[in-house]
This record gives structure tokens, C-alpha cells and sequence, in this order.
């Protein structure tokens, strides 16, 4: 279904920086030299609550190259009292040393600053600190609903239409379920690393983030310094899915480098990122679902319970995900959250949708099956006209579509639709099915393009490409838009003082960026009369995207999909082996399908991972988390993925002048889920519960 394409848009095209990235030309955050470069290393709580009572620092400051320990009594005072990112104020986790409060196990107690690394580490393992402990609370679960409470994140907690329990009553056919995600951890391939130092009064930070502006926004703000004042540069990113913000290893850079007047360095280690960086809260999520013998909807309730920290509320909205799914006379869902002993979650690929998605999708898979309705074809009688909560139209809608082609290429019609019937000698198979759906927005953001002398053109944006391939996709929509070859389109990103841009995070990022891109290229390419000679210095137009995103016609914008999965299960072992995957996605107009089909493949591939293996564990005794690395906590490796399939449907949004909708989160959307019900097809147990573990699935005596 890969349409044709004309000019550079639509084309195949390798990563621009593709070479420097495998040759080791890319230089990342953690590997730019400095001169006089001292190394900082954080010393994280061993308890979950409580006080430090003392510090002792005078053995460590006696050790080799240690040049100071920032602790409580010591380190500069910073402003959490402001209004960040998304309207919301900044977490206060992030304003370092202000206390002797600890509020959750690996709580930043103090930073050691030594001449090397290996000197840093040492000290700040030799460093002793003494703690008043408190009992604490970290035991999520389900019963812990009677204490949540809403909170609007972005988007409304609660949302209601209808009367549901009068709808549910008329229902000649009623599911209410259960569904449990784990704690979910992003661990991107580089580790959170950053550099600052003070250059002629002005604080330069080398980071690695998924937005300058928003770092150096928020370290303006905590530091009250003139945002003029702050530099922030990450050309080259090793992954972020929503992790790589303003965090505790930037804060403590700067507030080195501002004691010793020279350039700290603070990396984060493997398992301190698994305290520091953000995860995804657990879920206990519960949905009733009401319908007519042909299956369609009349109630449709989905409530959502996740954790937060009690120093900072952030909701996991998963029942935000059914909002725009499925057509019903009553619609209600609400996400709520409960503060514990814990670190406060985030933003994680797919935030609220990703396990929202396999709660809804598993739960319809359910009610297909209790009014003996193909799966795909419940979803067709479901389908809504227009926004089922909102009544606004939408932009545009080709979920059906996707199913359609993806019923076609995974041999959907050949499908038995027993349980448990079809065998390949010791293994029991099954297919499942689910769907995708994400926000398509965009947020203002400026560019500059220039003509220079040479014939070529430079874009400056302050994008992030957090190896998502934004600067090859930016350089294929300025190079149409200049109606130009990409060979003489260089495109630079990733520093604050190239002005106000989107961050990379919401699917909104290439969206964003190319919209302003292709404003200031085309005003260029207007600009500039036939043959005229260019300046030494170039001629340059920048763009606002502001007044036209703020004029845009109110719509439900979303991108879709449908999944596809087939497994295999060994009931003597509980062994689950995904065989096949297939995704199908309407995700606005494909810029680069090269880099789009390796977004789409990643996010499926996490999906399975999501279902079969990612579960972080607290210790109700100690507060912290077991095997808090990548050894004890488990992803899907290589001989856990199968042949994976992503391909797309002409899905161009009118709206916007590239056509984009977004692509980043929306490929592990519904992946769990269509895993989940395949697990269902193959054995004829439900596991509603995540990951399914070998142990779960010998257990299952029933319905799991």
C-alpha cells in the first residue's frame, strides 16, 4: 500500500549523519572533550524515607582529585516555583540539595566532584551518610483506588457522556474487566550525560535531551538566570522516549560548575537512570463494556488507577486512550493516582496510550468473542462518525483501512476463530488482532532558512533528533520546499540559540518542525528573483508558525493503526514465541520510509516486549527496585523478535502543509494487545495481566 511518490518527500533517503554516527565521527554528550573537565558523580539515598541526619564529607575530601562534595548544607539554592513545560510546574525532584528530606529510595543525597571520573566514583562510593528513617509506602495495586484521586495531566482526567449505568442495564451483552500493566522502564541506549560551564557569564550546558529549549528554560528558571544567559547544545542524541528532560545530572553539573568556575561533567549510570530518569507507573485499570447482540456499543467505561510520587503528580492517562476509539451512547473514562514512597513517573513512548490500548483492546477482544463477533468486524460496527466524546469531525480517520490491508496481508479470513485448536506439534498457535491510535498535533515552533552565496541552504531549527531520523526527514521537506537536490540542503539542530522550537516528544516534532521549515523555504524561494546574485552572508528568512497552528479548525487529529500478531505457546513450559507481526498505520504522509518503517518495526518490537517480558518490581521492605539493571530487568532480545512487517495506507492530513501526522509513539500502541489476544486464540486463557510470564501462563488453571 507504499504510495508513489514525486520529489524528495516519500523518498528513501539513509540518515544524513548516518556515516559520522558508525565511523565515531558523532560526538555525543558524554565523549566532548573539555579542558580542565572535572567529573561529578550523584550519591543516591539506600532508604526510601526520611532525613539525612549527617554527611561525612572530610575523609572523602581528603581522597585523590576529589575537588568538592554539594550536599544540603552546601549547595546553591535554586526556584522550583514556576510554571514549565506543558503549564505545569517542574517537578521538584529536580531542585537538588534544597533539603534533608529523602522521599524515595535513590534520592539524590549529594554529588561528588573529583579531577576523574574513576577518582569520582570511588569517593562517592566511600562517601558515609547517615539517614532518620521513616516508614514508607511503595505497594501499588488495584485496592488502592478508595485513596486516588483525578488529575488532569495533558489531557482532562475525567470525561463523560451519557448515562452509563442506565446504558450498561440495556446492554443485552456485558463485559467488566481487570487489566494490570507493570512499572515500565525507558532505558535508552546512551545513558543521560551532561557538561556545564560558564563561557564569558553566560552557562553553557552540552546535553543530551530531546529539547534544548525546554532544558534551558527550565534551568533559567530554577537557576534565575536571564534565559539569554543559557546555552544549551545536543547535536546527537542515543534515544530518549520521553525520559531525556530537565533531570537531576544537569542540575548538579551546573551547580558544580558554578562552585568550582570550570566545566563538570555528571553521567548517569545504568541504574541510577532506573531512580533519576522517569518510568512508566504501573496500572490497574478496569473496563466495562456494553453492547447489543451484533455488538454494538452502548456503554463504554474505562477507569484508570496509576502511582505518582508525593512530592509531584503525574498521571498516566491510559483511559484517555478510549476517547477516541469507539462509537458509544455512554462514554466514560477517568484516570486517578495515588501518591507513594516512589520516584515520580513520566512521559514514556506513548504516554497513557500504550497501556491504555491494551486494556481497551483486550477488553473488546473479549466482547467479540461473548457475542461470537470477528474481532475486526466488532471494531467496523463501532466505528464512529465522528469524535465519540468530543463531536468534533476528524481530520481524517482510516483505521477501517488499515484493518482492511492488514486482514488481507496477515491471512486474517483463513483464521479458525476457536481457541486452542490449531497445533504445530508441541506448540499450541493463535493470532490476535488490536488497534492503534495517537494524537496528531503540532506546536509552534520558528525556523531560519538561507539562501547562501554558494548555491546551497542552510535550515536552522532547534530540533532534537533523538535517532528518530528528524534531520534526514527535515532536509528531504526543505529540499521540496526550495525545490531543490538534498545535496544542497544542510540542516543544523539541537541549540537553543537557533529559537523556539517544538520538542522532540508527542509525536509533534517533525510535524512541528517541518511545518516551519517549509513556511520559511517557501517565503525564501518567493523572495529570491530568478539569477540574482546572493551576498557574501547569505539572505535569510525565518518563520513563525504560531498564528497559522493557532488558526487551525478544531478537529479530532489522530494517527491509527491496526496490529497484527501471531504466537506460539508451549503449555508444558509456558514458553511464548512471537512468530509474526504485521502493522498496518495511517500516520499522515510518509516523509522518509526508510527511517519511518524503522520507527514503526522499533515501536511493534517494544510491544512485544511490553507483553511477554518488562516488569520493574519494588521491594515493599527496602522501597527500591530488584535487578534495577539490564540483567534483572528484561527486554525482548534478538531471538525474541520475529519477521516484523510495517507498512502504511495514503493517509495525507489536509491540514498541514507537508502532510504529516506523526509517527514515534504510535507503533506500540495496540502491540501488546494484539499479542495478548493471540496468547487468548492460541490456549483459550486470557492473561490480563502484564508481562505474560512463563509462570503465568503454567498457572493459569482458567481465565487468568
Amino acid at each position: 500500500m507504499t504510495t508513489a511518490t514525486r520529489g524528495a518527500v516519500g523518498s528513501a533517503h539513509t540518515r544524513v549523519e548516518g556515516r559520522d554516527k558508525v565511523t565515531g565521527a558523532a560526538r555525543y554528550a558524554g565523549e566532548i572533550p573539555f579542558a580542565e573537565l572535572a567529573h561529578g558523580w550523584l550519591v543516591l539515598s539506600t532508604v526510601a524515607r526520611g532525613r539525612v541526619r549527617a554527611i561525612d564529607t572530610e575523609p572523602v575530601l581528603g581522597m585523590p582529585g576529589v575537588l568538592t562534595v554539594l550536599h544540603h548544607h552546601n549547595a546553591p539554592r535554586v526556584d522550583t516555583g514556576y510554571i514549565g513545560i506543558m503549564g505545569v510546574p517542574p517537578d521538584p525532584s529536580v531542585g537538588l540539595f534544597q533539603h534533608d528530606r529523602v522521599l524515595h529510595m535513590g534520592w539524590p543525597v549529594a554529588l561528588v566532584v573529583a579531577e576523574t571520573s574513576e577518582q569520582a566514583r570511588e569517593a562517592a562510593e566511600a562517601l558515609v551518610v547517615h539517614y532518620d528513617q521513616e516508614p514508607h509506602d511503595v505497594a501499588f495495586s488495584a485496592e488502592r483506588e478508595p485513596e486516588a484521586h483525578p488529575v488532569d495531566g495533558h489531557v482532562p482526567a475525567a470525561v463523560e457522556k451519557g448515562d452509563l449505568e442506565a446504558q450498561l442495564a440495556a446492554s443485552a451483552v456485558v463485559v467488566d474487566l481487570e487489566y494490570t500493566t507493570p512499572e515500565e522502564h525507558h532505558n535508552p541506549m546512551e545513558p543521560h550525560a551532561a557538561t556545564a560551564l560558564w563561557e564569558g557569564g553566560r552557562l553553557e550546558v552540552v546535553d543530551s535531551n530531546q529539547g534544548t529549549n525546554w532544558v534551558a528554560g527550565e534551568l533559567a528558571n530554577l537557576f534565575s538566570l536571564d534565559p539569554a544567559s543559557v546555552r544549551v547544545r545536543s547535536e546527537h542524541v542515543g534515544g530518549g522516549f520521553g525520559s531525556k528532560g530537565a533531570r537531576a545530572h544537569q542540575v548538579a553539573a551546573v551547580m558544580a560548575a558554578t562552585v568550582l568556575q570550570r566545566p563538570v561533567r555528571v553521567v548517569m549510570t545504568r541504574r541510577q537512570m532506573f531512580s533519576l530518569a522517569g518510568y512508566r507507573s504501573p496500572t490497574a485499570q478496569r473496563v466495562r463494556l456494553g453492547a447489543d447482540p451484533d455488538g454494538r456499543l452502548r456503554a463504554l467505561e474505562h477507569r484508570s488507577l496509576n502511582q505518582t510520587s508525593t512530592v509531584h503528580e503525574f498521571i498516566e492517562p491510559s483511559a484517555g486512550a478510549s476517547r477516541s476509539m469507539y462509537a458509544a451512547d455512554a462514554h466514560h473514562t477517568v484516570s486517578r493516582l495515588v501518591p507513594l514512597d516512589v520516584p515520580t513517573p513520566t512521559w514514556m513512548r506513548a504516554p497513557g496510550e500504550a497501556p491504555g490500548s491494551f486494556a481497551l483492546e483486550s477488553a473488546l477482544d473479549e466482547l467479540a468473542e461473548k457475542c461470537g463477533i470477528d474481532p475486526i468486524e466488532l471494531r467496523v460496527r463501532n466505528e464512529p462518525e465522528v469524535g465519540p466524546v468530543s463531536g468534533l469531525p476528524f481530520g481524517s480517520r482510516n483505521l477501517i483501512a488499515c484493518f482492511r490491508e492488514g486482514a488481507r496481508r496477515f491471512g486474517w479470513a483463513d483464521r479458525d476463530p476457536r481457541p486452542g485448536v490449531r497445533r504445530e506439534g508441541r506448540w499450541l498457535l493463535g493470532t490476535g488482532t488490536a488497534a492503534a491510535s495517537f494524537p496528531a498535533m503540532a506546536m509552534p515552533s520558528t525556523a531560519a532558512v538561507t539562501a547562501e552565496a554558494d548555491g546551497t541552504f542552510t535550515v536552522r531549527i532547534n530540533a532534537a533528533d533523538i535517532g528518530t531520523g528528524a534531520r534526514t526527514a527535515l532536509t528531504l521537506v526543505a529540499a521540496d520546499a526550495l525545490d531543490v537536490p538534498t545535496d544542497r540542503v544542510l540542516v543544523l539542530i539541537g541549540d537553543s540559540d537557533l529559537g523556539a522550537a517544538m520538542i522532540a516528544g508527542g509525536s509533534m516534532g517533525t510535524r512541528s518542525w517541518g511545518w516551519a521549515v517549509t513556511a520559511a523555504a517557501e517565503e525564501l524561494r518567493r523572495s529570491l528573483a530568478p539569477g540574482a546574485d546572493i551576498p557574501p552572508e547569505g539572505i535569510t528568512v525565518r518563520s513563525n508558525t504560531a498564528e497559522a497552528i493557532g488558526a487551525l479548525t478544531q478537529k479530532e487529529r489522530h494517527s491509527f493503526g491496526a496490529q497484527f500478531a501471531e504466537v506460539a505457546v508451549d503449555p508444558a513450559t509456558g514458553e511464548i514465541r512471537v512468530r509474526r507481526m504485521l502493522g498496518i498505520f495511517a500516520a499522515g504522509r510518509i516523509v522518509n520510509p526508510l527511517t519511518a518503517r524503522n520507527q514503526f518495526v522499533g515501536g511493534m518490537t517494544w510491544g512485544i516486549s511490553m507483553a511477554l517480558h518488562e516488569e520493574a518490581v519494588r521491594d515493599r521492605t527496602s522501597g527500591g527496585l530488584y535487578g534495577a539493571d539490564l540483567a534483572g530487568y528484561h527486554v525482548a532480545a534478538h531471538a525474541d523478535v520475529p519477521h516484523i512487517e510495517a507498512d502504511w495506507v495514503d493517509d495525507p492530513d489536509p491540514d498541514d502543509p507537508v502532510g504529516i501526522k506523526g509517527i514515534g509513539e504510535i507503533g506500540i500502541v495496540g502491540a501488546a494487545a494484539a499479542v495478548a489476544n493471540a496468547v487468548w486464540h492460541a490456549t483459550g486463557v486470557r492473561h490480563r495481566d502484564l508481562p505474560i510470564r512463563p509462570d503465568r501462563v503454567l498457572l493459569a488453571g482458567g481465565d487468568a
